[in-house]
């Protein structure tokens, strides 16, 4: 699958903030860099697929709950509080995201280095109990 250029541009966006969410989480909740990264962490998932697509993902009946706490967090982090804002934000993001995370658990354990520390025994069993994957018993 070939990726356009502003699907491109969207992928560079969500990582980069994801990097500046992180950053200001490591800076003491530095609500500048979470809300810098909340924006790019938005414009790339726009971007990625497209306006009308992220509309209809976020007005989605079945996920309004996540789709408020997702934004009611984001506001509370452009109010300054940065640590709330950030937990009511994790909440609606687990809410609206979480069905990816199988898709992502499968695909990071077929990575090399990353693969391989998913593979360790302590780690893989939770992993494994992420990607919904039944363990032998």
């Amino acid at each position: 699958m070939w990726l356009s250029d502003s699907q491109k541009l969207g992928v560079g966006l969500s990582g980069f903030g994801i990097v500046f969410t992180f950053l200001g989480v490591l800076l003491f909740f530095d609500a500048g860099l979470i809300a810098l990264g909340n924006v790019m962490f938005l414009a790339g998932v726009t971007l990625i697929i497209g306006l009308q697509k992220s509309v209809y993902f976020f007005a989605r009946p079945g996920k309004i709950r996540g789709t408020i706490c997702f934004f009611a967090g984001i506001i509370l982090v452009f109010v300054k509080w940065p640590v709330i804002g950030l937990l009511v934000e994790g909440f609606g993001f687990i809410n609206l995201f979480g069905d990816f995370f199988p898709v992502v658990i499968s695909f990071l354990q077929k990575l090399p280095v990353i693969g391989s520390f998913l593979a360790l025994p302590g780690v893989s069993q939770v992993a494994n109990r992420l990607a919904g994957v039944q363990s032998p018993v």
